[in-house]
């Protein structure tokens, strides 16, 4: 009769979970459910190649503005024309102490 007794208490117990699992799935009264979290979308720079008899030019546009010119020459090593204050006027960057955006390859596929 002690074998019963263990086998009842486990039926039971089974019992008790099948019954409570569909009170433990729905949601407390007065809650509401969070809305789907907004996503903002980034807009990509449009980019244009010119090809040059002595160099290449990419101009890097955001909204129709010009903010970057890469210039890679055939022979030599490529520069960047910045526009820093947002009035148009490009300048070289050559020293590259306070770079605003990264400009150096990571990985190529």
């Amino acid at each position: 009769m002690s074998r019963l007794i263990p086998s009842r208490l486990v039926l039971c117990c089974c019992a008790c979970a099948l019954f409570a699992l569909p009170a433990l799935a729905q949601e407390p009264p007065g809650l509401e459910p969070l809305p789907p979290p907004e996503i903002e979308e980034i807009e990509e720079p449009q980019i244009t190649i010119i090809q040059r008899d002595d160099s290449t030019v990419t101009e890097y546009r955001l909204h129709g503005k010009l903010y970057m010119v890469k210039v890679t020459p055939n022979h030599g090593t490529p520069y960047y024309l910045i526009d820093r204050e947002g009035k148009g006027q490009m300048v070289r960057d050559d020293s590259a102490p306070t770079l605003s955006v990264p400009m150096w390859v990571i990985k190529n596929w």
